[in-house]
């Protein structure tokens, strides 16, 4: 083995993109083993590397590890992504599961029956400008530094512009009410590496296209 981090997931975005995300604003390079059809997890399955039957899974110091949200403590605290005592880990913890939930919202559009997509569209928009958003441009003016937490990059900066950026492949002009949250993304995007994994080429998965997705609720249906 390489000693890279090994991810196990369809070739998509999906539930493993923010430990991609993750691993990429560490700096750490990983390998990935796509799912390319519904045998390919029966395969995990069968031979116990799923604990609950399910991917995402990662291989990483020994362990196979699932469950998004294990996956990316561990990640996070491995590459001090995570705050510097326990006070900030619940706060970077409570920012990040906003964060999940408005992840959920987007997700879901692309797999959603064309008649459910107009309503769903108009929920999780009015739910990242009226929820979500403006809790973060708070935070940061009431914080009155360059990060969400403490004064230094963590998790909850990387899932926000992740975030960020998901939502304004729907709506590019989202942000014009969050001056706060413009310059954010503009500075925690020049961050070195999360830049490069910005660029053409990288690890970073486009969002799922319409005629993709047959294809992946056939691997897991």
């Amino acid at each position: 083995m390489s000693g890279k981090p090994k991810l196990h997931y369809f070739n998509g975005r999906g539930r493993m993109e923010p430990i991609r995300w993750l691993l990429a604003a560490a700096g750490v390079e990983f390998e990935e083993s796509y799912l390319e059809k519904k045998e390919d997890l029966t395969k995990l399955q069968k031979d116990g590397s799923l604990l609950f039957q399910q991917v995402p899974m990662v291989e990483i110091d020994g362990m196979k590890l699932v469950q998004t949200r294990a996956i990316a403590n561990y990640i996070a605290t491995k590459y001090s992504l995570y705050g510097k005592d326990m006070k900030e880990r619940a706060l970077i913890d409570m920012y990040v599961e906003g964060l999940f939930d408005l992840n959920e919202l987007l997700l879901k559009y692309g797999f959603l029956p064309a008649d459910q997509k107009e309503e769903h569209f108009a929920n999780m928009m009015d739910k990242a400008t009226n929820r979500y958003f403006p809790v973060f441009e708070k935070v940061l003016k009431d914080h009155g530094k360059d990060f969400l937490v403490g004064n230094q990059l963590s998790r909850a900066d990387v899932q926000l512009l992740e975030i960020i950026l998901m939502a304004e492949e729907y709506k590019p002009d989202i942000l014009a009410k969050f001056p706060l949250l413009q310059s954010f993304k503009a500075r925690i995007s020049n961050i070195p590496t999360i830049k490069k994994f910005l660029q053409p080429g990288s690890q970073r998965k486009p969002l799922i296209r319409e005629e993709d997705v047959p294809k992946v609720i056939k691997i897991f249906y």
